[in-house]
């Protein structure tokens, strides 16, 4: 039997392929893979450095943009704000640069400073992220203590759902995503960590408030 790293509730095994299996949560039905698939730091930082992230490619700055526009349709110029995880092409970062935004950048790999960790945020974003948290109750009740009062999250990811063939989804193959998350799973994060609701934008950006 395997605990969903989430919600700790029990799961049962949902997918197995060669490389690793997937098991789903029989109550906020996220499907992740056990620990003993996850690779070493070292393997995971090599993965993302060979990850094609420059800033100016106008594809890469299509890919974020309607995350981008999210934020700005719910924030303002004014408001401070932390890109979680950005990686080693922080483009989002840049766009909202761009409008007079003040971003701050946190990276456990690439932009390891504790500093940025000790302030509060009107806002953070996390883009293709959370997909490669280990312990994502952990992380989203870090995420959550970030934020100022009414302060927001955003977070582009591949949601899961039954209508997705799982064996031929190519999210699943990457070594590096280890929770797949669920309409559910959001609507847990959302009453476990006191947001007011969460919203699910073309089934991969979703935003929660405070």
């Amino acid at each position: 039997m395997q605990v969903c790293p989430l919600c700790f509730s029990k799961a049962s095994k949902f997918f197995s392929a060669a490389e690793r299996s997937f098991f789903q949560c029989s109550q906020c039905l996220g499907v992740f893979v056990p620990s003993i698939y996850f690779l070493s730091s070292e393997e995971e930082k090599e993965r993302y450095q060979a990850h094609e992230n420059d800033i100016n490619n106008a594809g890469y700055q299509n890919f974020v943009k309607p995350l981008v526009q999210q934020i700005f349709k719910n924030t303002n110029p004014s408001d401070k704000g932390l890109d979680y995880g950005c990686g080693t092409g922080p483009v989002a970062a840049k766009l909202l640069r761009e409008k007079g935004y003040d971003i701050q950048l946190y990276d456990p790999f690439f932009k390891d400073e504790q500093r940025i960790l000790e302030n509060k945020y009107d806002f953070i974003f996390s883009c293709e992220v959370i997909e490669h948290f280990h312990k994502p109750q952990q992380e989203f009740a870090f995420l959550s203590s970030l934020l100022k009062p009414n302060g927001k999250l955003f977070c582009q990811t591949s949601l899961f759902s039954e209508k997705i063939d799982f064996k031929n989804w190519f999210y699943k193959n990457d070594p590096t995503h280890v929770f797949f998350y669920h309409k559910k799973s959001f609507a847990f994060i959302c009453e476990k960590f006191a947001f007011k609701n969460f919203e699910i934008f073309r089934d991969n950006i979703i935003y929660l408030e405070k």
